[in-house]
């Protein structure tokens, strides 16, 4: 499962934080608002009722009144109901009362008892409310308030409320994307940086001023930039210094051995067989010489020229006695490309040599324009060698500096340096692609140079 990253975590409880603040806030209001309504209500409603009531009794102190007339005199609107209870019976506004059912048994027994009362009822499925008068006379005055409008009211301001909680929730997700995206910028700064000296730009530095809070974090990076650096430089140094000082000495064993091997006819057998053994030591000490002063040389700038591909790879092919049809040119590659040529020979040569050395020669060179793999990587140089291939847990130390043997100890051989591959890995960065190993379909191994669209 792939985590959630850090902005969306932070905005996440950015937007939990607001739903919560505006729930609570939502239910605090709703209920404040609610209740002052309903008394407010409440209060009209007993003022109304106890108004109609004194109505009623001046109305029916005469003699022998008509109680129904008397309750249609009422002012009482669309949204109030009256009925008045007296010797047991029970008169409305309309023909036919409906008090038994419709006011509590509850209210009618504290009316009874001479106090007045009031109470939330259902009315034909709407909220209403009862307010019951004890009058002079044995009579009970009751009006029943509708509280619909209120209730939609209610609805009305719920919704409202509901709303605002959500768009506050989105306010503060939006808030907390925005705050994250500035907050962690000064860490994408760190990245880049990081992503610069992996990519050899050891120049890569961060200004502690510009984010005060995380300068610490900054002079830490650049201490530690600063002595990758150092050390880096002091490691070229060291391996020219020492490539150096091997050359004198290696031209005086070369000399030498030249001068035994004109003279092997007059050696007796073992002792030539030993002359040529020294001399092919020798020899290949010098290759190894040679590439040590180009690792400590690669830090140099690339000097782009034109250069056709197709040439340059069969020229190399001819040099090391190969078949120059080993060459594949996939279609639709540039003829011409822009690279450093010291570079991509001396990379591509190792890869051959390799290839010669350990596992049969090469079977193919290919060239071609790349469509996968790294991002900025345009075109490919290919090596497949006919092998066994190479171990899956053996390609991560394929191309690092200075490891002995990772691809001749796949090959079952055990006379290799990682000094040629690493110049390949050092070439290809060089150029701002990469080096890598995978299998060759039908067996063997497949390096590979990416190299990107400049060339």
């Amino acid at each position: 499962m792939t985590p959630i990253g850090l902005r969306a975590r932070v905005s996440a409880a950015f937007a939990i934080g607001a739903l919560l603040l505006s729930t609570c806030v939502t239910v605090v209001s709703y209920e404040l608002i609610r209740n002052t309504l309903f008394a407010e209500r409440e209060r009209t409603a007993v003022r109304a009722t106890y108004f109609d009531a004194a109505i009623v009794t001046a109305d029916v102190a005469g003699a022998d009144p008509e109680l129904g007339e008397v309750l249609r005199g009422l002012d009482t609107g669309a949204d109030r109901y009256v009925l008045l209870h007296r010797d047991g019976r029970w008169y409305s506004r309309s023909a036919e009362p409906v008090g038994e059912t419709t006011v509590p048994a509850r209210l009618q027994a504290m009316t009874a008892g001479g106090q007045a009362g009031a109470q939330r009822v259902s009315r034909d499925g709407q909220p209403a409310l009862i307010i019951g008068v004890p009058l002079p006379g044995d009579m009970t005055f009751y009006e029943i308030v509708s509280l619909r409008e209120l209730e939609r009211t209610l609805q009305l301001l719920a919704l409202v409320l509901t709303a605002v909680a959500i768009m506050v929730a989105a306010g503060g997700a939006a808030v907390g994307w925005y705050v994250t995206r500035h907050a962690l910028r000064p860490l994408a700064a760190v990245a880049g940086a990081a992503r610069g000296i992996a990519a050899g730009d050891l120049a890569t530095r961060l200004d502690p001023d510009t984010e005060p809070d995380l300068a610490v974090l900054s002079e830490a990076f650049n201490d530690m930039a600063g002595q990758l650096s150092r050390r880096r430089e002091r490691d070229r140094r060291f391996a020219a210094d020492v490539s150096h000082e091997l050359r004198s000495p290696l031209q005086t064993l070369e000399a030498a051995v030249s001068v035994l091997e004109r003279r092997k006819d007059r050696l007796d057998e073992r002792s030539a067989s030993a002359v040529g053994l020294i001399a092919a030591e020798v020899e290949r000490f010098q290759a190894l010489v040679n590439d040590l002063l180009e690792l400590a040389r690669s830090d140099q700038p690339v000097h782009r020229e034109p250069v056709v591909i197709a040439e340059l790879l069969r020229g190399m092919c001819r040099s090391r006695g190969l078949e120059a049809d080993l060459v594949v040119i996939v279609p639709g590659t540039p003829e011409v490309w822009t690279v450093d040529r010291r570079r991509v020979e001396q990379a591509l040569g190792n890869l051959i040599d390799n290839a010669i050395r350990y596992s049969g020669g090469p079977v193919a060179v290919r060239a071609g324009r790349a469509s996968d793999g790294l991002a900025s990587a345009d075109f490919f140089l290919e090596v497949d060698d006919a092998g066994p291939g190479i171990d899956e847990a053996d390609r991560p130390t394929i191309f690092d500096r200075f490891v002995r043997g990772p691809a001749a100890g796949a090959r079952g051989a055990g006379d290799g340096t990682g000094l040629g591959l690493a110049i390949v890995a050092e070439h290809a960065a060089a150029h701002g692609g990469r080096a890598q190993v995978s299998d060759r379909p039908g067996g063997g191994a497949r390096f590979r140079l990416d190299l990107p669209g400049s060339v």
